[in-house]
């Protein structure tokens, strides 16, 4: 074998191997879009959807819950709006019912020419009834739970109204030969019963009632007033005293009016422009006609009871012909008292001025009076336009 075989052999040991390629990675496909359309998204991930189902089912649960308390509360208010109103509803013709018996009625009857003692008894006796029917129908209402006390006032105030009526008729009955002093006293002492029903309604029902609609939040409901004495006047003791007088003078006379009674025409004034101008019966008094021109006419009760519907009558005449005239009542007036009346609006015609005019002023008769010269009198005057119109 050659030597130079040998040496080939050798350096073919130190040959470097063939070179071998890598493995590649696997190239991913990349799909083409199918039609151009969107990539389709990936499908969710296990439980999302349940999930989803379960967070839709709250929402929905919550508001279903939601919307139940407001319905609910919506309708407890209105309940409850309904509630105390009804019983309001039901308070306010008895509030009505019993302050109508009150001074209005009493001042009517007291005014009333015709009035006897026995017509004042019977009335008051009626008055103190128609309280205790109010009661009853009082009693009969069912009032809201916070209303309860208020509600006990109620009863309270138709109690001492009735026991009040009754009183003031029990004190007429049992006069017998007491003085109308003494009597007016005893009057006035059982009318500060009604007096102090008065001041329950407002104080331990009305007021009392208005604050717990305010704390229950109930809005349109009212307490209603009652008020049985809105003229203090009329109960004084010296009221009653002139009433009491005048009735038992009538009463103990088988109806026939005894004693003093009549009016005394103390003046007459014309008042125009900030003027006023005494009228006298001997001479004619010049009167400036201004668009504020009034007479007044003063009277007194010269007699020893009280007088009640008195008319009072002034007439304007020209030539004997009457232009203006005109009557107004006095409701009443007690012995000695002076009163004035006013006649204003006169709209004289043209013919009134600068003519003979004369102004008739007469007090009517009351009964009993038979001295009648002295409340009436005839004013010569001379109507002309003011000096700077």
């Amino acid at each position: 074998m050659s030597t130079y075989d040998d040496d080939e052999t050798d350096l073919e040991f130190f040959e470097e191997p063939a070179t071998l390629e890598a493995p590649g990675r696997p190239r991913r496909r990349i799909r083409s879009p199918r039609g151009g359309g969107p990539r389709r998204p990936s499908p969710p991930p296990p439980g999302a959807v349940a999930l989803a189902r379960l967070a839709g089912l709250v929402a929905l649960a919550i508001a279903v819950v939601v919307g139940l308390v407001f319905w609910v509360g919506s309708c407890q208010g209105q309940s409850k709006h309904d509630e105390y109103k009804a019983y309001m509803d039901k308070v306010l013709p008895i509030a009505q019912s019993s302050a109508a018996t009150g001074t209005t009625a009493l001042s009517r009857e007291l005014n009333s020419p015709k009035l006897t003692l026995a017509d004042l008894q019977s009335k008051l006796a009626l008055w103190s009834r128609q309280q205790q029917q109010d009661h009853d129908e009082a009693l009969r209402l069912v009032p809201p739970g916070p209303l309860q006390a208020a509600h006990q006032q109620v009863l309270a105030t138709l109690q001492l109204r009735a026991i009040g009526l009754t009183g003031l008729a029990n004190t007429l009955a049992t006069a017998g030969s007491k003085d109308a002093t003494r009597v007016g006293a005893l009057l006035g002492r059982q009318a500060r019963v009604l007096s102090a029903s008065d001041l329950v309604w407002k104080e331990l029902f009305r007021l009392p009632a208005t604050e717990t609609l305010r704390r229950e939040g109930v809005r349109g409901v009212i307490a209603p007033p009652s008020q049985i004495i809105s003229n203090p006047v009329v109960i004084r003791p010296h009221s009653f005293e002139e009433v009491y007088a005048a009735l038992a003078s009538t009463s103990t006379n088988g109806g026939k009016v005894t004693g003093l009674h009549g009016s005394e025409l103390v003046s007459t004034e014309a008042v125009s422009g900030g003027q006023t101008k005494t009228l006298t019966v001997s001479s004619p008094t010049t009167v400036d006609v201004a668009a504020n021109l009034a007479f007044k006419v003063t009277f007194k009760n010269g007699g020893d009871f009280r007088e009640v519907k008195i008319p009072v009558k002034l007439e304007v005449s020209v030539f004997q012909k009457s232009v203006f005239s005109k009557t107004q009542t006095v409701q009443s007036i007690d012995k000695g008292e002076t009163t004035t009346v006013s006649f204003a609006n006169l709209n004289l015609p043209p013919s009134a001025f600068g003519a003979n005019a004369t102004v008739r002023v007469e007090v009517g008769k009351v009964p009993g009076e038979t001295k009648l010269d002295n409340n009436r009198a005839s004013y010569p005057v001379f109507f002309s336009l003011p000096s700077n119109g």
